[in-house]
């Protein structure tokens, strides 16, 4: 069974930085997978932030992240980071991880979050200003 866990999130000055992780279990990596971060932020709808192939390690970012939150994955450790940086006020959300099986990372796939099977619990990030 896959079971992905999201930790890191913590409050922060803005301009401060974090490191989200997230540890996949029961999970083995193919070439035609896509694992990615998606935010919450209270009263809006969950969008991506960025994926990148477990394989082959092609990223892709929403504009709001790209440049400040690079995604890192790590096959030994079964591990997906986000190192956030020059946070601001309106990274203020609930960050998930999620893994897409069969579906390779495309420019598209942080609009079409119906892709990604499985998901983590969630964890807060909050920046105050």
């Amino acid at each position: 069974q896959v079971q992905l866990v999201e930790s890191g999130g913590d409050s922060v000055q803005a301009g401060g930085s974090l490191r989200l992780s997230c540890a996949a279990t029961g999970y083995t990596y193919s070439s035609t997978d896509c694992m990615g971060w998606f935010r919450q932020a209270r009263g809006k709808e969950r969008g991506g932030v960025a994926s990148i192939s477990p394989v082959g390690a092609y990223t892709y970012y929403v504009a709001s992240g790209e440049g400040r939150f690079p995604i890192t994955h790590d096959n030994a450790k079964r591990s997906l980071y986000l190192q956030m940086s020059s946070s601001k006020p309106e990274d203020t959300a609930m960050y998930y991880c999620a893994a897409a099986m069969g579906t390779p990372c495309r420019d598209w796939i942080l609009r079409e979050e119906g892709y990604f099977a499985y998901w983590g619990q969630g964890t807060q990030v909050t920046v105050s200003s």
